[in-house]
């Protein structure tokens, strides 16, 4: 299947995005705008959170990338 392409540069993306609001288990975050290191960009969070299991109480470690769609191939400026 084709990569979609992505309809904004880097320049437009990090200067107009905002960081979003991620819900993990009831525990709000916030996914931070980044540029990749692979030329790609999108949103980053991590942090770490409790989850019940079998009512015992484990601790997460959360590792989140939203990456856009063809964005590793957009325009850099514009």
């Amino acid at each position: 299947m084709a990569k979609s392409p992505c309809s904004l540069s880097q320049a437009l993306f990090l200067s107009k995005a905002e960081a979003l609001r991620v819900s993990i288990n009831g525990q709000e975050m916030l996914a931070e705008v980044k540029s990749f290191s692979t030329g790609s960009f999108g949103w980053y969070m991590n942090g770490k959170t409790v989850v019940m299991v079998d009512g015992k109480a484990v601790s997460v470690q959360i590792g989140l990338n939203l990456t856009i769609v063809g964005s590793k191939e957009a325009p850099r400026e514009g």
